[in-house]
């Protein structure tokens, strides 16, 4: 599927190239729907281009240097990286030297594009998920065992990876340290959920819809907050803490908010900020504002982490999420961007 800037989304029967030799070829089961495919789809690319980066399917295809994965495989897939760069040589691949133009560049890194025959672009984060199918390499994508619910494990490859390994990874939040999360959406949702498994305390949930503040205080904020116009929000979260926080995430893109927590933060906090590069450079000595990618995740690593925390009911994400039929895709945008769904899930195709 493909369409202009903020205009209607088409479907397109497109060709698309055999995958090379380190590529597979997976057929999707399911997509999540992520606020920056929304975001790209509001302001546009120049040209036909394919979106999402949420994926989940099966592996049909694999080229012959192939390895960790086989025909049959269930997969989830994560963002891209080249795997030679020193971050990616490193285990860090969300520092990856290639990260933009792999996942933001609609193309392989050599610059060429399996949908060129159509005169449209992928690749997008490496996968392009708003599609049947779609070419991926190993190194964005999980295995994941054939006996859970595939179409539910789509939304793990981005948003509440980036959530959860902003708290676990990033911050490295340890048990009893405050942390205040502003949006509570599944980004921020995750991040409470991984706030109360290494038993941060307290945590504070903010957002200015109740039903999702009410969901968030479910799945694990100690305290929550409306950020409503009338309210004294900075004074409410030093009344919780006695002080200011040990820690804060951002996910709302609202700079009045960072600015906030970069003043709330305690001496030695950290602020992470998840919407892009915080310019600040004002703050206190021993505070820190840090941009997240992802999570800072390994995906082969974290996405199974996240699955068996799931299993044992620690990080119930399915609470977040609502499916739509592939074809409702608008309806499934729309209801992200006012709320009414935390997290979409477009159903693509079956698994048998």
């Amino acid at each position: 599927m493909s369409g202009r800037a903020g205009g209607r989304m088409r479907f397109e029967r497109l060709r698309l190239e055999a995958p090379r030799d380190d590529e597979v070829l997976v057929r999707l089961v399911a997509s999540g729907i992520c606020h920056t495919d929304i975001m790209c789809w509001q302001y546009g690319e120049k040209g036909g281009v394919v979106l999402g980066h949420e994926g989940a399917g099966v592996v049909e295809l694999t080229g012959k240097n192939v390895q960790s994965v086989r025909r049959g495989d269930h997969v989830v897939l994560s963002y891209q990286s080249c795997g030679r760069c020193r971050p990616c040589t490193g285990g860090r691949p969300a520092d990856c030297a290639h990260f933009w133009e792999l996942n933001f560049g609609f193309a392989r890194l050599d610059g060429s594009n399996a949908l060129a025959a159509n005169g449209v672009r992928g690749h997008f984060f490496g996968q392009s998920s708003f599609a049947t199918h779609t070419l991926a390499t190993e190194r964005n994508l999980v295995k994941v065992s054939e006996a859970l619910p595939l179409e539910l494990l789509a939304p793990l490859g981005c948003g509440l990876q980036t959530g959860a390994g902003t708290v676990m990874n990033s911050l490295a939040v340890k048990a009893g340290q405050s942390i205040a999360i502003f949006g509570t959406g599944a980004v921020g949702l995750a991040a409470v959920m991984a706030a109360r498994i290494v038993g941060a305390d307290p945590i504070i949930g903010i957002d200015i819809k109740p039903k999702r503040l009410v969901l968030g205080r479910e799945l694990g904020a100690t305290h929550t907050l409306s950020n409503s116009r009338n309210c004294n929000l900075e004074n409410n979260i030093t009344s919780i803490t006695g002080a200011g926080i040990d820690y804060g995430v951002e996910t709302t893109g609202d700079a009045s908010l960072e600015r906030m927590a970069c003043r709330l933060l305690n001496p030695g906090g950290r602020l992470a900020v998840l919407t892009g590069g915080s310019g600040r450079d004002d703050l206190p000595e021993g505070r820190k504002v840090v941009s997240v990618i992802q999570g800072d995740a390994v995906p082969q690593s974290f996405i199974p982490l996240l699955i068996k925390l799931h299993g044992k009911g620690q990080f119930p994400f399915e609470r977040l999420v609502k499916f739509y039929p592939f074809h409702d895709i608008h309806r499934a945008m729309r209801d992200s961007l006012t709320g009414k769904t935390i997290k979409p899930v477009l159903r693509i195709g079956t698994i048998g």
